[in-house]
């Protein structure tokens, strides 16, 4: 009898536990920021944000951009804005050449990549949801680090307290 009633203490306190560490991890969930327009025809401003210092994170929100460097866990990126084209629908540009709007973030350990191309590095599959053709595809850190190296993929990125906590790409053919 005294062996069962620890058992069941053990367990109600194993409970408890994970209770509570589920309810720390739901306080510390990152709020809901508002998107920006995917295909938006302009630059999105940070006006607290001081391009004359250092390259540092951008503000908590959601910048339409593209990484342009990966080195170590530390990503730089640019916003982005489309351009209707002439001869096609138009495509992602970025600032022009000699402009210092850029920030640096870490890549957080547990960062949400929603791949609009798939998992790994063969990208053959679409994996989009809406009309926006946002990515859906749920991929590791490292698959996001990999495809990201190289720059250039537009994305949605989501900078939470200096850290980037979620990138969705968007599907251009």
């Amino acid at each position: 009898m005294k062996i069962l009633t620890r058992s069941l203490l053990a367990t109600g306190a194993a409970a408890a536990m994970i209770l509570a560490s589920g309810a720390a991890a739901e306080a510390a969930a990152i709020p809901k920021y508002k998107a920006p327009e995917v295909f938006g025809k302009t630059f999105q401003a940070d006006p607290k944000h001081d391009f004359t210092k250092r390259i540092s994170p951008r503000h908590n929100g959601i910048l339409r951009g593209w990484i342009t460097h990966v080195s170590g866990s530390v990503a730089e990126y640019e916003p982005i804005k489309w351009k209707k084209g002439t001869v096609t629908e138009g495509r992602f540009v970025g600032p022009p050449e000699g402009d210092v709007t850029a920030y640096a973030s870490p890549i957080a350990t547990n960062v949400v990549f929603l791949s609009a191309f798939g998992c790994g590095s063969k990208m053959v599959n679409v994996t989009v949801s809406g009309k926006h053709g946002l990515g859906s595809k749920r991929c590791s850190r490292a698959d996001l680090v990999k495809r990201h190296k190289g720059g250039g993929h537009p994305a949605l990125i989501t900078v939470h307290q200096g850290k980037i906590v979620k990138l969705q790409e968007i599907y251009t053919p």
